[in-house]
């Protein structure tokens, strides 16, 4: 099993790799099924450049056997499966998991179609860098707005779910056509209260599934190439809302 590249990792972790390698077959077992359970949005690539969003849909540890969702109709998705390897990236919360897979077959059921592979023998975890993030007060109700990248006359305006002064979570409600994971959304005009207006480019790093009463997926973005000044309106936002929370703690 190849590891992911040295390089793929340097620039965001230090240290050795095998700090962040599980080779436990029941730890591996457990994050995989972590990622059944969550349903969270996972990217596939090769090294050949094909690439596809999907869930990991079972994960059979006596078989060995992973399967993951698939479109019937996604154009790469031949390129993929015929790939003699391939990266899958996704998050957990604050965790970035790694692994490679090798022998990928398409699997036919009726009106379903997935991709089958062996379960990996080793599985990266990332954790990443520590930021304090806050809810914002639900009497503020901040929006994020930009135009829909695969749709350029469609308008979004979401609700932000959370805030730091690395990014943000953004609310994507069902109706709306989805978004690519790695996808670059600019301009984005957040508006987190009447003092904070601020424009900056967003990177989507990941989709996850959220209550059934949310109605929606949660986008988790990081800020690209934020200015300093609107770091500084941030971190201003961030010790006010912290510090209001604070006090209705109190009363």
């Amino acid at each position: 099993m190849q590891t992911p590249s040295t390089s793929s990792v340097s620039a965001d972790y230090q240290g050795s790799l095998d700090d962040y390698r599980i080779t436990s077959a029941s730890e591996i077992s457990s994050t995989l099924k972590r990622l059944v359970d969550s349903g969270v949005v996972l990217n596939l690539s090769t090294p050949s450049g094909a690439a596809l969003s999907s869930t990991l849909w079972t994960m059979d540890a006596q078989r060995g056997v992973l399967t993951f969702s698939a479109d019937a109709n996604a154009p790469q998705l031949n390129a993929l499966v015929e790939s003699s390897e391939a990266m899958v990236v996704g998050y957990l919360d604050s965790i970035k998991v790694k692994f490679d897979v090798r022998g990928m077959m398409l699997v036919h059921n009726g009106k379903f179609v997935a991709i089958s592979c062996a379960i990996p023998s080793e599985i990266f975890r990332f954790q990443r860098r520590d930021c304090f993030r806050v809810r914002p007060l639900l009497r503020s109700e901040p929006v994020a707005r930009f135009r829909h990248p695969a749709t350029a006359d469609l308008e979004l305006s979401l609700r932000v779910l959370d805030v730091s002064i690395g990014g943000c979570a953004l609310l994507l409600p069902l109706d709306v056509p989805t978004l690519e994971p790695g996808v670059l959304l600019s301009p984005v005009e957040l508006e987190l209260d009447a003092d904070t207006h601020i424009t900056v480019p967003l990177h989507l790093h990941h989709l996850s599934s959220m209550s059934v009463e949310s109605r929606g997926m949660k986008l988790g973005c990081e800020f690209h190439k934020a200015s300093n000044e609107s770091l500084r309106l941030l971190q201003r936002y961030i010790d006010q809302t912290q510090k209001k929370r604070r006090m209705m703690a109190l009363d």
